[in-house]
């Protein structure tokens, strides 16, 4: 069945007008539900995750910033949301959420997190709506505790993830693949192991071009025996920070894609949802329940 990481946590209150749509992570669990996609028994809420766990990814004074709610004010523009003791334990429970995934995946080859995908998240910054780097701390568990030995972090979401890159530039073990808007945030981007930069109004058949000429290879080259797989959907034209002029069926076309890879290639993958900024909610919710639809229709 499909396993998929949420608690009530995940929908955090947030100032009037606030950019940011909180109210997806409501939705789109509401939404499978109401489908009989899953039932509630395919959703677990997150346990805790330990300090330790975060310090394998993550410096301990950045740690001991957040904990203590003594992030200097500039870093907690840069993150976006409003510094609390809720929103640390919401990134905690999130992060949490992508690590026990992974246990699922390798029982049932894919399990999701409603939220997560956090990879502006950097060793001591973050930036970006970003704050604990849930991937990266779910593929340093699983190093650490010799439960894979090597990774590929497959991020689609329209930025590059700059976080990620950095987190593991000097470790061999996690290839990192990010394919995102070359004139988009972040501005000052990192080096992934493999970048595609991609021109405004990047659209269909272009952009699933790319992704079925170089994920194959990677896969082939790299011979991960775990995938991380960040679905943002903000590559959709409608999306307002996005730039790039994919349609809902591309968009889907695209994760159809990554999970036939996935499978072909006896890989577990875990995949946590990124960004989606359309104007109209239905839209976000609709892109990012079609990656579910495909994956329950592929793997059960």
């Amino acid at each position: 069945m499909l396993k998929i990481a949420y608690d009530p946590i995940y929908i955090h209150p947030l100032p009037s007008g606030h950019r940011f749509p909180m109210l997806k992570y409501e939705l789109i669990p509401a939404q499978l539900l109401h489908e009989g996609l899953i039932g509630e028994d395919s959703l677990f809420s997150p346990g805790e995750l330990s300090e330790e766990i975060i310090l394998w990814t993550h410096d301990a004074a950045y740690w001991q910033q957040l904990r203590g709610l003594k992030l200097p004010l500039q870093e907690q523009r840069r993150i976006g949301f409003p510094l609390s003791a809720r929103l640390i334990e919401r990134e905690k429970r999130i992060a949490q959420g992508t690590l026990e995934g992974c246990r699922f995946a390798v029982d049932y080859g894919v399990a999701f997190n409603v939220a997560g995908g956090t990879h502006h998240a950097g060793t001591n910054w973050g930036e970006g709506f970003c704050i604990l780097n849930d991937q990266s701390i779910a593929a340093n568990y699983l190093l650490n505790n010799k439960l894979a030995s090597s990774i590929l972090i497959i991020d689609l979401d329209v930025h590059q993830g700059n976080g990620t890159a950095q987190i593991f530039e000097n470790k061999s073990s996690v290839f990192t693949f990010s394919m995102h808007g070359a004139n988009n945030f972040p501005f000052r981007k990192e080096k992934s192991d493999y970048d595609v930069p991609l021109p405004d109004g990047t659209g269909d058949e272009e952009y699933l071009y790319l992704l079925k000429t170089i994920l194959p290879h990677l896969i082939e080259v790299q011979k991960p025996d775990f995938i991380f797989y960040l679905s943002g959907v903000d590559i959709l034209a409608s999306d307002n920070l996005g730039k790039m002029a994919l349609s809902k069926t591309a968009c889907k076309q695209r994760d159809q894609f990554v999970f036939e890879q996935c499978i072909a290639n006896k890989i577990p993958v875990q995949v946590s949802m990124g960004g989606g900024y359309s104007p109209d909610i239905k839209d976000i919710v609709e892109a990012h329940c079609n990656t579910y639809r495909v994956a329950n229709e592929l793997y059960f």
